[in-house]
């Protein structure tokens, strides 16, 4: 090969080398709550931000909050799978059964709170439940740190105060354990909550408190009970961030270094903190505006524990039918969580 080949060789690898770095991106950024909520505001948003420094630019975000991009909650999973978003946050669980894995979490007194359910949950995906995720690029995943009960007109007051009463559920674990309580769950949206308790379709929702304020759940509800600090929900939701794993695929190299490293446990623990601080915040202005908060005793989530183990033992036989080890799953969410029977 001569001198002059040399050269134009050079010149093309340069000119690649450029180009590649030169590359600038946008991630459509969709997910089921009003722009206003604090997962866009407080972690989104931010994540955008340092991902634009990092890259002098070359990243950018535009979000399509509130299910801009159509579609359903339950949705958002297969519109990152196919591209028509590059990155979701949704509930994996808000598709029944999909992800049967990851749903050890939404199981009856498995969440705490955020920050350590999160971490714990962290790990519980790399460790049992990525499989079931192949399809993506993972950057995420955390909990609702548990779901109180907002109801309006009546207030709940243990086992027995959940006879009768219809209450959104988010995820069907959730719907089973709400079941197994003696209430009525009642599948829907969050955006469709408020419209529904104010006409008496249902008289509340088991809720994260983050939900309390975006959806408007604090002009409809005036009673929200919930367990002791340190003591586990009833039920929680897993939640995630999923990215189109093509769209990652064919990022630069440097511009993957700076997805990696904005995500993953960093994006886990941010979005675990954040949850538990606008559930601490929610609570006090929840209750300045007059509404009541109460707290389940120790004999109560005793007897709720006791109503709900069947919860538990179905889900155990069920994933079992699809191949898992639910047995297995649950001791290993338990372990993690801190929430193994004593």
């Amino acid at each position: 090969m001569n001198y002059r080949k040399l050269l134009a060789l050079g010149a093309v690898s340069a000119s690649v080398s450029l180009s590649a770095m030169a590359q600038e991106v946008t991630f459509k950024i969709a997910h089921f709550l009003p722009s206003a909520a604090p997962t866009q505001q407080k972690v989104l948003q931010p994540w955008c931000d340092e991902m634009g420094k990092a890259s002098a630019g070359r990243i950018k975000c535009q979000f399509y909050p509130a299910m801009q991009l159509g579609g359903t909650p339950a949705q958002l999973v297969d519109q990152v799978k196919n591209g028509v978003a590059d990155v979701v946050w949704t509930g994996p669980g808000y598709s029944a059964g999909r992800f049967p894995a990851i749903e050890a979490f939404e199981l009856p007194f498995m969440v705490k709170d955020a920050t350590s359910s999160s971490k714990a949950l962290w790990k519980f995906y790399q460790q049992h439940a990525q499989p079931e995720f192949a399809a993506y690029k993972v950057l995420a995943f955390h909990t609702d740190g548990g779901q109180a009960v907002h109801t309006s007109k009546k207030e709940v007051a243990g086992l027995t105060g959940f006879s009768g009463l219809k209450l959104r559920t988010s995820t069907r674990v959730g719907a089973k354990t709400l079941a197994a309580l003696g209430g009525q769950p009642v599948a829907m949206p969050p955006a469709q909550v408020t419209e529904a308790i104010a006409k008496g379709v249902v008289d509340g929702s088991l809720g994260a408190w983050e939900l309390v304020y975006p959806t408007k759940l604090s002009e409809v509800t005036k009673f929200h009970v919930q367990p002791a600090d340190g003591v586990a929900y009833p039920t929680a939701t897993v939640l995630a961030v999923l990215m189109n794993k093509q769209k990652y695929d064919g990022l630069p190299a440097d511009l993957k270094a700076i997805v990696d490293k904005t995500t993953g446990e960093v994006m886990v623990g941010k979005f675990g903190a954040m949850f538990d601080e606008v559930a601490a915040d929610t609570k006090k202005r929840i209750a300045a505006q007059g509404n009541k908060i109460t707290t389940f005793s120790g004999v109560q989530v005793e007897a709720m524990k006791r109503a709900t183990a069947t919860v538990e033992e179905e889900w155990a036989k069920q994933v079992g039918e699809k191949g898992l080890d639910g047995k297995k799953l649950i001791a290993a969410a338990r372990e993690l969580t801190g929430t193994v029977a004593k």
